[in-house]
């Protein structure tokens, strides 16, 4: 079990107050958890610590530390909200008392799924560390599901894939998101993961085995161009990643050029860019593949250079280039803001808020809908707000209160999959904007994304500079241009074009209020 000692090591930047509060978190934690055990028969205290060991590593402050520490005391009668308000403070309590709401109620199958995202959402418009909390807790118990019950297990692997992973991904915490899915993958499909995992093996052992030999030559090469503190790993890609890919590649692993990549990772911007002109003086890269995510980031945050090149020795491989600072929140994503280190104890509170925030305006707000609370909900909503200082921006409380015409789980749940959890493209706009949308969307998602106005007068769409149809599939990198007029409008057939369910909500409300227009002219 991980000492107390152990998470306050691995904490960063603790006064000598953040360490008595964690040393009293871990002890309260022990004595209400002292006697029970978990499924696999460790004593229950050996989960918290883990939790909060975790929490530690990834940069969170002292009092997310702390609540991980405590993220499952409210499960004991004795123990309340109050109570830990009193021993631990505000904070601390608030962020108890949310991780405790999110797993209270049970629901089944897509119900649950659904309801589940809407907590998460809800618990998260209030402080983000809730959610990482509540993550870092989901991924201890994946460790251990061989222990539960098998007629829980393919249930929770799922809940993992489709709502935790892609949140963890969306909050750019890579490294956690791949582990989720892989953790996941043998409970969902037990054949396909043999299967995905034998054409790893057999594909790796080449692969690597070429790589180990490029990674020679990267190092060489950037000595001599005169690199002194640069390091380099081999990242393999994940098996439930393979296996997605695998599905849009026929089965076909000798399509897959990422299936083990090179990282590079050097001190600054410009060593960046250095490095890359290095490798490709080494290797040619394959044309229309260079991927800057440095000068373009992905809305999760996640900053790289990309290159795919073709080389003798292990024939097309990707290579990475990254500072450690984009390594670091490739790795733990927008956790990796929340420490002492990173903002100034000073502060911590309102920077921390504001990069809480900031992942969920790439949200499409279609998939935002809870039911509407009473006046009384409201007005406790507020005094939690109140209470503990932490005030969201408006369009945030607009988000999280929003309720609109799709309110079914089941509906709700088809949204989510399609707009916020499915693989992504990124596009550009003229000015050099990026569009965050799921693969298969069209200009006229596109436009919707954009605005609302700019869908609903698409007159024409150019990609690349070329006309193109509104059912034209995009992809990575194109730049892409709305026409509009004003006299173009809605018609039924871009239902059909659209893929995003933003864009069909849209649509759909435009053809309703012209339908209106045209009665109330009729009537006239």
């Amino acid at each position: 079990m991980v000492s107390v000692k152990e998470i306050i090591a691995n904490t960063k930047g603790l006064s000598s107050d953040d360490e008595a509060l964690i040393k009293k978190a871990y002890s309260f934690a022990e004595k209400v958890h002292a006697g029970y055990t978990r499924y696999s028969g460790e004593p229950y205290m050996v989960h918290p610590a883990a939790v909060a060991e975790h929490l530690a590593k990834m940069g969170m402050d002292a009092q997310s530390v702390s609540a991980g520490l405590l993220h499952d005391v409210l499960k004991d009668k004795n123990i309340n909200e109050t109570i830990l308000e009193r021993e631990f403070g505000r904070e601390v309590a608030f962020l108890v008392g949310s991780i405790s709401k999110l797993g209270k109620h049970k629901y089944h199958g897509i119900v649950r799924h659904a309801e589940s995202l809407r907590r998460l959402l809800v618990a998260t418009s209030a402080d983000i560390r809730a959610l990482i909390i509540r993550i870092v807790d989901r991924y201890h118990n994946m460790l251990t599901l061989q222990y539960v019950p098998e007629n829980k297990q393919r249930r929770i692997a799922l809940e993992t894939v489709d709502i935790f992973a892609p949140i963890a991904d969306r909050l750019g915490m890579g490294q956690l998101k791949s582990k989720l899915e892989d953790l996941s993958f043998p409970y969902i499909d037990p054949d396909a993961y043999k299967h995905t995992l034998e054409l790893r093996k057999l594909k790796n052992k080449e692969t690597e085995e070429g790589l180990v030999q490029i990674k020679k030559t990267v190092q060489r090469e950037l000595v001599k161009k005169g690199f002194v503190d640069f390091s380099t790993d081999i990242r393999v890609k994940g098996l439930w990643s393979l296996h997605q890919k695998l599905k849009r590649k026929n089965d076909d692993i000798s399509n897959i050029y990422d299936l083990a990549a090179l990282r590079v990772i050097v001190p600054t911007v410009d060593d960046c860019y250095r490095a890359i002109g290095v490798i490709h003086q080494l290797w040619k890269p394959l044309p229309g593949i260079f991927k800057d995510y440095i000068s373009f980031e992905k809305p999760n945050g996640y900053q790289s250079l990309h290159t795919t090149v073709v080389t003798n020795k292990a024939g097309i491989v990707e290579i990475q280039v990254r500072t450690k600072e984009m390594h670091q929140r490739a790795q733990y994503g927008v956790a990796s803001h929340m420490s002492y280190k990173v903002l100034g104890k000073d502060a911590t509170k309102s920077a921390s808020e504001s990069l809480s925030f900031s992942w969920i305006r790439g949200l499409i707000p279609s998939l935002l809908r809870f039911s509407k609370r009473s006046p009384v909900q409201q007005r406790t909503r507020d005094r939690e707000h109140r209470r503990t200082k932490r005030v969201a921006p408006d369009w945030l409380k607009d988000l999280a209160d929003a309720h609109a015409s799709i309110a079914g789980a089941k509906e709700f749940i088809t949204g989510l999959k399609e707009d916020f959890f499915s693989y992504r493209v990124f596009v550009f706009t003229p000015r050099g904007d990026v569009v965050d949308l799921p693969i298969q969307s069209t200009p006229l998602d596109f436009a919707y994304a954009i605005h609302s106005d700019i869908g609903n007068h698409l007159q024409g769409a150019k990609v690349n500079g070329k006309l193109v149809s509104f059912n034209s599939p995009l992809n990575n990198g194109d730049v892409v241009e709305a026409i509009t007029g004003k006299s173009a409008h809605p018609t039924a057939k871009w239902l059909e074009y659209a893929y995003t369910s933003l864009a069909r909500k849209q649509i759909r409300s435009a053809l309703s209020e012209s339908t209106k227009m045209k009665h109330l002219r009729t009537k006239r």
